[in-house]
């Protein structure tokens, strides 16, 4: 691939913006497909996008992508099978979860139990609204909204305080967690009747012992060398609106025009309403300017431009794109999720736990965090630390409490992370990392969050996006998945003591 663009071509059929998951399976399907003229013009220095697999000391972590979501009808599943990414004879190894108050005491295996089945009845019951005929309760939009209605409901049946006090607490630290799944600071954030819309495959979550990072050497190895270059950011896509010829039937009285769509703008496709007619493009040429002052043009543009990168660049595309689709974008949430990775130097913990939740008294956090309780508490959105290995442990952040992270230095969060550690496991012993690493998803200028989708997602999204372009006449592809949920994965297999 070329680091430097020293290839002098410039006018290609297809240009792919970003060398992600979308952009790498768009590249591969187009070549599938007997269509090699096209380039990728990928803004970082390496390809993968939020695929991101790094070396810390002995130990493969995943800054980005951890897992493969389910196998029945998962196409990266099967792709990595295909290229013996998967280890298939890999035993699921034993894990248990203690929950932990601040105190130091450990909640038992039947109330951890009981809840975290609470919970999953309570988010089951949010998911049907999707296809359900009857409606949310009077002024319930949000799916936080709706598990707080169940929550609290389910509270009223217990008396004694302290019982009623330790699940609730148990409620909150799910629904942090809940938040590092969807991607968002809240679950307010989550609109109550859209959610039953996703399905997860069922299968579990997979990892690939040489991490996720390894999928992309056959995704690369498809293509020619010089088809992806590095180091080259879009800074503008200018694109002209679709000239088309109106045929008739008969195929008399051609009349050049421009399509306008149902908001008044010139689409850049469409068909003349009341008129059966066959289009042939007069002029599709798209110029693409990079930040290294580098031009190219095409007859076709893939853009798999992160959705926060698309936030934060209204001046991308000039023309701008129509109205509904500068909306969709404004519209759709795209949040922060960061990982704390911390390497000590010895074990500290029972060789037999592998996650510490965190169950806190008093939990300030709430939709309408202000700035100075996200810089005094910004810790408390910590919702648990996993064990990666005897030595390496992996808490999970997100939403406002996540981006503010991202701004403190690394000592401040790894003291922060070992004082929360020897609070709840009531130990003084603990020793302070040797390393922490963080990632800073938000605040790098080529991702501007972290996900709004899986990374089969973005996979089948660019392998349809080359279909329209190869096969323009043909239905766009539609895919099907399992009418079943796996929402039990995180627990399936988990002893609870």
């Amino acid at each position: 691939m070329n680091v430097k663009n020293e290839n002098t071509k410039r006018k290609y059929r297809v240009v792919i913006i970003g060398a992600g998951a979308a952009g790498l399976s768009a590249a591969n399907s187009l070549i599938k497909n007997g269509l090699d003229d096209f380039v990728i013009l990928e803004a970082r220095n390496r390809i993968g996008g939020r695929i991101n697999s790094i070396e810390l000391g002995s130990q493969k972590v995943e800054m980005g992508a951890n897992w493969i979501h389910g196998v029945l009808g998962n196409p990266i599943f099967e792709f990595a099978m295909s290229h013996g990414l998967v280890d298939i004879l890999q035993t699921p190894q034993h894990r248990r979860v203690v929950a932990l108050s601040e105190d130091g005491k450990q909640v038992s295996f039947e109330v951890l139990q009981e809840i975290y089945e609470a919970y999953l009845v309570f988010l089951r019951r949010c998911e049907e609204y999707f296809l359900a005929e009857y409606v949310p309760p009077d002024n319930i939009f949000s799916v936080g909204q709706h598990i707080q209605l169940e929550i609290d409901l389910y509270l009223k049946s217990i008396s004694n305080d302290k019982d009623k006090h330790l699940r609730e607490m148990i409620f909150k630290c799910l629904l942090k967690r809940e938040c590092c799944i969807t991607g968002c600071h809240s679950m307010d954030e989550i609109d109550l009747l859209e959610l039953g819309s996703y399905t997860e495959l069922q299968g579990g979550n997979i990892i690939l012992p040489s991490g996720y990072s390894s999928i992309l050497t056959p995704l690369r190895n498809n293509l020619p060398q010089e088809a992806i270059i590095l180091n080259c950011p879009v800074k503008t896509i200018k694109w002209k609106k679709k000239k088309t010829v109106i045929t008739s039937p008969s195929g008399l009285n051609q009349i050049p025009e421009e399509i306008e769509d149902s908001d008044g703008n010139n689409s850049e496709s469409g068909n003349a309403k009341g008129s059966s007619c066959v289009q042939g493009q007069l002029d599709s040429r798209v110029q693409i300017v990079c930040e290294t002052n580098e031009e190219f043009f095409a007859d076709h543009v893939i853009c798999t431009i992160p959705l926060g990168v698309l936030k934060e660049s209204p001046n991308l595309f000039d023309p701008p794109l129509p109205d509904y689709k500068q909306e969709s974008i404004q519209n759709l949430l795209y949040g922060t999720v960061n990982k704390i990775f911390l390497q000590f130097d010895r074990p500290f913990l029972n060789q037999d736990i592998s996650e510490i939740l965190l169950l806190w008294n008093d939990d300030v956090q709430s939709k309408e965090s202000t700035e100075e309780q996200i810089k005094n508490f910004w810790y408390r959105k910590i919702y648990s630390f996993s064990k990666i290995s005897e030595t390496f442990l992996l808490g999970w952040i997100s939403g406002k409490e996540a981006e503010y992270m991202e701004t403190l230095d690394d000592k401040i969060v790894s003291d922060k992370c070992t004082e929360l550690l020897k609070k709840f496991l009531k130990d003084p012993c603990i020793p302070a990392p040797i390393k922490c690493i963080r990632t800073t998803w938000k605040s790098q200028t080529y991702s501007r969050g972290i996900y709004y989708s899986t990374v089969h997602g973005a996979y089948l999204s660019g392998r349809s996006a080359a279909q329209v372009i190869y096969t323009p006449e043909s239905p766009q592809e539609i895919v099907m998945v399992n009418d079943s949920s796996d929402l039990s994965s995180w627990i399936q297999g988990i002893q609870l003591e």
